[in-house]
């Protein structure tokens, strides 16, 4: 099957040149190309029209699931009726397993399941194994981290077709071996329940069941249904059921990984005895035996993919399987925000080895666990084929991998201007800044303030409150979806200024912002290079009263190569909208991220109004609870006791209306 891209629009501008030259380059099999697109250019657009034109299977990489999860909405939008998956990990989430020495702290990994990550994850990996063409992923950096055999994922696959000879015993150890749990009442996600010659199947991809009627040995009847409700959909000639996790392997590889375990284990118990680390035997000794029965049980234990060399057969070092090894060999891959992106790659082997070497030196995982990691940087470089970078700001390094082919794309199809940049002395500034911010109020419209340190953006949030302005501070220290709602808040109006250190620049769509704030502007360095203040003025490049206030009492070089650039830039988009007769519009975009607070691991999946209503069930409600109970325990444990307190009312709210249920 082609993409077939459907939107309103056609490509103009910059855009029908761009897609013209990334077509040609791709088809000459040139390796690495770099689309130089400023904000609000529609990139997105462009590289859709791309993925059509060449029509291959696409990977499409992004820094952090929130920008993912909108590239993810956007692609979605415009193939409607091809394949476009979205790939995130726990680790995007929630921090890994780990162990300080320091401290003599151990982090334990987190033994919730998010079933939606879940789905999205194993949905892509089918897919990926479907034969089809038409597919796009879009992930965050996560896909390089090792997952299961891609080998071992598609043997675990069963096809079903009505009229199939099969014996339904054989086809319920086919479901024990792609890992389905068996429940005789209420089935959830990845399992399934037999009555008779019936067997009710819960798909771990998707959020249907089948049921598979068996007459004899035949299979005489295959339906889809609402897990529910029970009530039936549709009727199906043939089905493909994928195994309910990633890692998934047969009786025979697991029996041999068992051994190897057990012959490694008891070389590490010797090394520690021998070194006098009795601890840390015993630590090894059980944790990993405990591990061995829970394979032994049900074939998966919780952070098996420490395992996974065992189960793939690989030697020692080897770079573990990934998402990568899933697509098809005429891929391409698409690195969004590429200046940001790709340094993260070539720093996350670096940063997970020395997690792992703690565990390892501390008697809490196997030697092996080091090498379930991410890809080495070498490694990510040789498994791509072929490469667009796509940046407002590409470092030397994509530049020069580019070999000089640069895609210019630099006219927005709204007519939208480069904001214009005033220099303003740092005397007075804030006085200055509370006047600029009033008039923006009276405008409705948002303002963004960039400092240098955290402790300045929280003194600053602090000092405006005084004067009744609604504005919020964010910078690392707070929750990543608390972010994400801060961000809601600033395009709903709730705020009408945000504060931040360095948060505020890739990606971030708010054309509700028309002045950005850079306090400490001629402080040479990274937060105030060429590339952090172009990205940071590219916030205000949305709005048709876009303005930045660069606060110094000198201009740098960064300074002014940011100003020359953006009036550059500024020139030809008013050459365009004068040619073009373009009258520059603001755009208007609401994107509340719901795929994001679908996915949070800690978050409750119900709205205080159905709490209200009582509108949820038993089982939903004993699910809340369990999930309530855990997080409130955590925020407790970081010492967040308003937030565990608020956990705590809802824990009991929750307990009176299970109450009242009986």
């Amino acid at each position: 099957m082609k993409f077939k891209l459907q939107s309103d629009f056609n490509p103009t501008g910059d855009q029908p040149i761009a897609i013209k030259e990334l077509v040609t380059g791709l088809k000459k099999d040139i390796k690495y190309q770099t689309l130089l697109g400023v904000t609000g250019s529609g990139k997105t657009f462009t590289i859709a029209n791309v993925v059509k034109e060449v029509n291959r299977p696409t990977l499409v990489l992004s820094h952090n699931k929130t920008l993912a999860a909108q590239l993810f909405s956007e692609l979605k939008h415009f193939f409607p009726n091809n394949a476009v998956e979205y790939f995130v990990s726990y680790y995007d989430y929630y921090q890994p397993e780990a162990y300080i020495p320091s401290s003599g702290t151990y982090i334990e990994k987190d033994l919730s399941i998010n079933e939606e990550i879940e789905k999205y994850r194993l949905k892509t990996t089918s897919t990926l194994l479907s034969g089809r063409e038409d597919v796009i992923v879009v992930s965050s950096v996560s896909c390089i981290y090792g997952i299961g055999n891609p080998e071992d994922f598609h043997k675990g696959i069963i096809d079903l077709k009505q009229g199939d000879k099969l014996n339904r015993d054989i086809f319920l150890q086919k479901l024990i071996s792609a890992l389905y749990n068996r429940n005789t009442s209420n089935i959830n996600r990845g399992e399934f329940r037999v009555k008779g010659d019936t067997v009710d199947v819960f798909v771990a991809h998707n959020d249907i069941g089948y049921r598979i009627h068996f007459y004899g040995n035949d299979v005489d009847e295959i339906e889809s249904f609402n897990p529910e409700n029970g009530r039936i959909i549709r009727n199906h000639k043939k089905i493909r059921i994928p195994p309910a996790n990633i890692f998934v392997a047969s009786k025979d590889k697991i029996n041999n990984a068992i051994s190897d375990i057990q012959n490694d284990l008891k070389e590490q118990v010797d090394y520690f005895k021998i070194n006098n680390l009795n601890t840390e035997a015993k630590r090894i000794y059980e944790r990993t035996n405990f591990d061995i029965e829970m394979i032994k049980e049900i074939g998966y234990c919780s952070g098996i993919e420490n395992y996974s060399r065992y189960f793939d057969g690989r030697k020692a070092g080897s770079r573990p399987f990934c998402l990568l090894d899933y697509f098809p060999g005429n891929f391409i891959t698409i690195i969004d925000e590429s200046h940001v992106t790709l340094p993260q790659v070539r720093a996350m082997y670096g940063g997970d080895k020395s997690r792992k070497s703690n565990l390892v030196d501390y008697g809490f995982r196997l030697p092996a666990a080091l090498d379930n990691r991410p890809l080495k940087f070498e490694e990510f470089e040789k498994i791509n084929k072929q490469i667009i970078y796509v940046s407002a700001t590409p470092s030397n390094y994509e530049l020069e991998k580019s070999e000089g082919i640069i895609v210019e794309q630099i006219i927005r199809p709204t007519g939208l201007l480069e904001p214009t940049i005033e220099v303003r002395p740092s005397k007075n500034q804030i006085d200055d800044l509370l006047e600029e911010i009033r008039l923006r109020i009276n405008k409705k419209e948002r303002t963004l303030i960039v400092t240098l340190t955290k402790k300045m953006a929280e003194k600053l949030s602090k000092y405006l409150t005084k004067f009744t302005i609604h504005c919020r501070y964010i910078h690392s220290d707070i929750d990543t979806l608390e972010r994400i709602e801060i961000l809601h808040e600033l395009k709903e109006g709730m705020i009408d200024v945000l504060i931040g250190v360095n948060l505020l620049r890739e990606g971030l769509d708010l054309p509700q912002v028309s002045l950005v704030a850079i306090i400490d502007a001629d402080k040479e360095g990274f937060l105030r290079s060429e590339t952090a203040l172009t990205q940071t003025a590219g916030r205000a490049a949305r709005n048709i009263n876009g303005c930045v206030i660069m606060y110094a009492d000198k201009i740098t070089k960064s300074m002014q190569k940011t100003i020359n650039e953006t009036n550059r830039k500024r020139l030809k988009q008013k050459n365009y909208n004068k040619q073009k007769g373009i009258q520059p519009k603001s755009l208007d975009i609401k994107n509340k991220n719901t795929l994001i607070n679908k996915l949070n691991p800690y978050k409750i999946n119900n709205e205080k109004d159905n709490l209200k209503n009582n509108q949820l069930s038993k089982e939903k409600l004993h699910k809340i609870e369990r999930e309530t109970k855990k997080m409130m325990e955590k925020k407790a444990k970081e010492l967040n006791f308003i937030e565990a307190a608020q956990l705590r009312d809802k824990l009991i709210e929750i307990k009176n209306i299970l109450k009242n249920k009986k």
